[in-house]
């Protein structure tokens, strides 16, 4: 044991972080152990970095069984209730998935329908996002409107929305989606339609569903779009999608293009078929462009009975991962990108099949092997401010890594001692000071675990 320990030192970080002075001090904010406060590695600090927010699954009914919204002070530990579903039941409406926006007081999360019953629950086709402004509590502000009667409307959707993340100015709001119309189309034929794919919602072109009093269909105050192309069927060795995922915004404002211009966009994993047919997750970018409202040529925004919504014109999917003959294809996670959009990490293996943090420019080229750890990293990584340092867990601790050419052990630091379970959902502070996360605490005489919401500052990195 006493060797092991060694060896995991001075593989990972500097023989002086080892010594557990070296760790910061982790302060618990939440202490309520009856139920989650789950962060879900989403954007959780509020713009002025005092209040961080989370929703209350459990464990048997997830999301769906979320009743509150809730924030807690970052100094104080005071609480407070942004949104709460009377009656809520193991089967939905459910609200979770919460994230603040950067610039303004408001925060979004995914709301289930209001319909819902034990025989037609919570669904990820059957949901839709919120808004809430932390001066207006249980005000509800629907983002995306909600279409599932014939004829369909631009500017909606037809099924749920899910994981929303604010655009840095906060005009923008991007998310993964399930289509309900290909849903029913899928029971119906027995064949795969449902395919999860990546939509946005921009402020300020509100959308009006005329079919509101059924239960199903809302209208909104933003315009939504889908915005990656996904198919049941992709062509072997083409670059071809099944299902999109482990999405984010490419910077705060987008990257730089080598025109000069800014151009939004969100990175995400696509799975493709490889040259044998086989499923091989790499990573993509869809720039996308600043009027959705138009349809492009693939067809109308809002689809039809058969086919998804299909995306603006103006957008355009890249491959810029290219795995899938290497000794262990794949990549996976979230992938982040720097602030300033220069740079995207993910998780993808080694050449020894250990699984590491890769870099890579959103206008593509060679990933770079950020981490050199001697087991897999678990996951969480969120980038710092600066765009050149990044958190992560590895190993049941918090790690802090430097980008450079330096040794990893130069660059690496573990900020927490290892822990069983390992603490989760990372995130940063606005002034990149603190890192909060979720740390599973059990329950005075039972077996129950329940998330707790901790946090440690960093002074200096």
């Amino acid at each position: 044991m006493r060797l092991l320990t060694t060896v995991l030192c001075l593989t990972t970080l500097a023989m002086t972080s080892c010594n557990s002075n070296q760790y910061l001090k982790e302060t618990q904010l939440t202490n309520d152990l009856s139920y989650h406060h789950d962060l879900d590695n989403n954007d959780n600090f509020s713009p002025d970095d005092q209040w961080l927010v989370y929703d209350t699954r459990t464990d048997d009914g997830g999301i769906a069984a979320s009743a509150k919204i809730e924030k807690v002070h970052t100094q104080t530990g005071e609480k407070k209730v942004l949104y709460a579903l009377p009656n809520n039941a193991a089967w939905g409406p459910g609200a979770g998935a919460v994230s603040y926006a950067h610039t303004e007081a408001s925060v979004v999360f995914i709301h289930g329908l209001m319909n819902v019953t034990a025989a037609n629950p919570y669904q990820q086709w059957r949901r839709t996002g919120i808004i809430i402004k932390d001066q207006a509590p249980n005000v509800p502000i629907y983002m995306d409107a909600r279409d599932v009667t014939p004829p369909f409307t631009a500017g909606a959707l037809r099924g749920g929305t899910h994981r929303h993340e604010w655009s840095g100015d906060g005009n923008w709001i991007g998310y993964t989606y399930n289509d309900a119309i290909l849903k029913a189309l899928e029971d119906k034929t027995q064949q795969k339609h449902n395919l999860r794919t990546i939509g946005v919602s921009k402020r300020g072109h509100s959308v009006t569903v005329s079919k509101t009093t059924n239960g199903e269909d809302v209208s909104s105050e933003w315009f939504s779009a889908v915005v990656v192309r996904v198919t049941p069927t992709p062509q072997a060795g083409s670059d071809e999608i099944s299902h999109a995922a482990g999405d984010s915004w490419v910077g705060l404002n987008g990257y730089l293009k080598p025109d000069g211009q800014r151009q939004i966009a969100r990175a995400f994993v696509g799975k493709v078929k490889d040259k044998n047919g086989k499923d091989v997750d790499e990573v993509f970018i869809v720039d996308i462009p600043d009027d959705i409202t138009q349809a492009g040529a693939w067809g109308p925004l809002e689809g039809t009975d058969t086919m998804m919504p299909m995306p603006p014109k103006g957008t355009s999917q890249r491959r810029l991962t290219h795995t899938a003959d290497t000794a262990f294809p794949g990549c996976t996670g979230v992938v982040r990108s720097s602030g300033d959009g220069s740079v995207l990490a993910f998780l993808a293996k080694d050449d020894k099949g250990v699984q590491q943090i890769f870099t890579l420019s959103p206008l593509g080229g060679t990933p770079t092997q950020l981490t050199f750890h001697p087991s897999n990293v678990e996951g969480y990584f969120r980038w710092h401010p600066d765009g050149q340092h990044l958190c992560y867990v590895w190993n049941g601790s918090i790690v802090l890594v430097k980008l450079g050419n330096a040794p990893f052990e130069n660059r690496v630091r573990l900020l927490t001692p290892s822990s069983n379970p390992s603490p989760s959902n990372l995130v940063w502070s606005h002034d990149g000071k603190k890192i909060a996360f979720n740390r599973a605490l059990k329950k005075p005489q039972t077996e129950q675990e329940n998330k707790q919401v901790f946090i440690v500052h960093l002074d200096k990195l």
